[in-house]
């Protein structure tokens, strides 16, 4: 098992502070919009590592770190 950062889209305020602390630059802005009118993040699950950088800089615990299956 390893472990992936999810994000949960419509808590995302597109503040970029995840951005900013992900050591492996797999975090990225959506082209979409939420319900609140932001471009939540999108994580590319293959490059991200499950360090937690993101959770902890998150000021609305939008992410959350999940153990999943490795491919």
């Amino acid at each position: 098992m390893a472990r992936k950062a999810f994000v949960d889209e419509e808590r995302c305020k597109e503040c970029g502070l995840c951005i900013t602390a992900c050591p492996k630059s797999c975090i990225s802005f959506s082209s979409k919009l939420n319900s609140k009118g932001f471009h939540p993040i999108e994580i590319d699950h293959e490059k991200c590592i499950g360090c937690g950088f993101c959770i902890d800089m998150c000021p609305d615990t939008a992410i959350e770190l999940w153990e999943v299956a490795e491919a």
